[in-house]
Formats: C-alpha cells, sequence, structure tokens
C-alpha cells in the first residue's frame, strides 16, 4: 500500500528549519568540493592551482565544523520518524538501506576531510583557514604517509558522493514514483 501524499503533507512530522538549513548548506558544500577538488587535481602547478587548493582546504575544514554542528544538533533534536505509512510500506531492506546510508553519510562528513587534513599535513601543506587561522597539523611531515592517504581521501570522497547520489535518488523516488510526499519535510519555506 503506497501512502497517500495527505498522509504526510497534514502531518507537521517535518525537520527543524535549523535541520534543513543545515541538510541544504551541506548539500551545497559537498557538491562544490567534489567539483573543485576533481577540477584541480589535473591541473598543472601554477599559482591558481594553489589557490584552489587552499579554497577546497578552506571548504573542507568549515564543512568538518558545519559537520560537528549539524550531528550536534541532531543529537539534540532527533530527527522526525517516517510516517508510519511509508514505514509499512516500504520493504525491509529498504528501510536497512535508509538507516545505512544515512549512518554512512555521517561517518563520511568526519572521515573525507579529516583525511584531507591529514593528507594536507603529511604532505607539508599546512592549512590556514580563510588564509587567518593557522591549524594544527595533524600528522607530522611524512612523504610516505601523504602518499597513503592521498588515495583514502580520495575515494572516500567518491564514497560520499555515491551515497549522496543513492540519497538524491530514494528522495527523487519518493516524491515522483511514490507520490508520498516525504521530501516536503525537508524542503525549506514550507510549514
Amino acid at each position: 500500500m503506497t501512502p497517500s501524499l495527505s498522509d504526510i503533507s497534514t502531518s507537521p512530522k517535518r525537520y527543524s528549519a535549523v535541520a534543513i538549513t543545515l541538510h541544504w548548506l551541506l548539500a551545497l558544500v559537498i557538491l562544490a568540493m567534489f567539483v573543485l577538488g576533481v577540477y584541480m587535481q589535473d591541473l598543472p602547478f601554477s599559482p591558481w592551482r594553489l589557490k584552489l587548493y587552499n579554497w577546497h582546504k578552506w571548504a573542507g575544514i568549515s564543512f568538518l565544523l558545519l559537520s560537528v554542528l549539524r550531528l550536534a544538533w541532531r543529537v539534540r533534536q532527533r530527527p522526525p520518524a517516517l510516517p508510519a505509512a511509508i514505514t509499512r510500506a516500504m520493504p525491509s531492506w529498504q528501510n536497512l538501506l535508509h538507516h545505512a546510508t544515512h549512518h554512512l553519510l555521517y561517518a563520511l562528513f568526519f572521515l573525507v576531510p579529516v583525511l584531507g587534513w591529514a593528507y594536507s599535513s603529511a604532505a607539508g601543506f599546512p592549512i590556514v583557514w580563510f588564509g587567518q587561522l593557522a591549524l594544527p597539523d595533524f600528522v607530522p611531515v611524512d612523504k610516505a604517509l601523504a602518499e597513503l592517504i592521498k588515495p583514502l581521501h580520495e575515494w572516500s570522497a567518491i564514497a560520499l558522493m555515491g551515497l549522496a547520489a543513492l540519497h538524491v535518488a530514494a528522495a527523487l523516488k519518493h516524491q515522483w514514483i511514490d507520490r508520498d510526499g516525504l521530501l516536503l519535510r525537508m524542503l525549506p519555506g514550507r510549514s
């Protein structure tokens, strides 16, 4: 049984404005950092490439701080449960995938920027956040360690994008195929 749009749209079980804002802000930062990371990776060494790497590192630290804020908010302000009609209609494997995807996303929210910070430190390129705040090196300078960390950072970023794409696909499935209105809970500007 597919739940109707009225099962959701009349329910007050929406995310808070803070959760919605953090969700969409992190989504934009993830996309921007990934696109920037892919673009700058094969650029020849130049002042432009160095500037892009700094922007990427600044965005990564900002993303890490936003992730801490988002997790703290989520712990303090529990998200609304899935509506009962959707829970009843969802096969158990989808429910398991729903929870696993969210847990892995949160893990990668922290793992990707921490690996990036560790890589930058091991490579001997300190992070000066927005050119103002010198952050401590996460690990000592060690070129061999940097070469081990770099692919871990890249692959975890790809995994994050893959899970984000799966998350978007599931939301669009609920919106356009199931037509259950689940996406409305996370859209800004709706009461």
